[in-house]
C-alpha cells in the first residue's frame, strides 16, 4: 500500500509540474531517466553479488558466525565488514533482512547496518582531503564506537 501511495504522489507531482512548465518537466524526466540508466548496471551487479553471497553462506554458517553463538566476535566482524564496504542502503537493508532471517542476531545485523551508514572507510581519503585527517579519524572512530553501542542496545531491546 505504501508503494502505491508513493507512486500516486509521484504521478500527481509530475502532473502539477507539467502544468507549471512542460519543458522543465520534460527535461527533468529525461535527466531522471538518464540517471536511472546510469545506476542500473551497478545496482544489478550488487543484487547479483548479494544473491551469490546468499547462495554460498548457508543459514547454518550465518547462525554459527553471525548468530547468538558467535557472540561479540560475530558482532565485531559484522561491524568491520559494514565499515569497509560501500553498499547503497536500498541493497544493504534487504541484505540485512536476509541475514537476519537466515539466523544472524539482531545485534550483529544492527552493527553491520549502523557501521555501513555511519563509518566511511572507503570514503575516508576524500573526507580527509576535504575536512582534514584529524576530523576524519575522530568522526569515523566515534561513529564506529557509537555503532557498537547502538548494536548492543538493539540486541538488548530486541531479543
Amino acid at each position: 500500500m505504501y508503494t502505491v501511495i508513493l507512486y500516486t504522489l509521484a504521478v500527481v507531482g509530475v502532473i502539477f509540474s507539467s502544468r507549471a512548465s512542460k519543458e522543465k518537466t520534460r527535461k527533468a524526466l529525461i535527466i531522471g531517466g538518464k540517471s536511472l540508466l546510469n545506476m542500473l548496471p551497478p545496482m544489478l551487479t550488487l543484487v547479483g553479488v548479494i544473491g551469490i553471497i546468499m547462495v554460498f553462506l548457508t543459514p547454518e554458517w550465518i547462525a554459527a558466525h553471525l548468530g547468538k553463538e558467535a557472540g561479540p566476535i560475530g558482532t565485531l566482524i559484522a561491524a568491520l565488514v559494514g565499515a569497509i564496504t560501500l553498499i547503497p542502503g536500498f541493497v544493504a537493508y534487504p541484505l540485512a533482512g536476509s541475514l537476519y532471517q537466515a539466523g544472524a542476531s539482531v545485534m550483529t545485523v544492527a552493527a553491520f547496518i549502523t557501521t555501513l551508514t555511519m563509518v566511511g572507510f572507503v570514503t575516508a581519503p576524500v573526507e580527509s582531503q576535504q575536512l582534514g585527517k584529524r576530523f576524519t579519524l575522530w568522526r569515523n572512530g566515534l561513529s564506529f564506537l557509537s555503532a557498537l553501542v547502538i548494536a548492543y542496545v538493539m540486541g538488548v531491546l530486541l531479543p
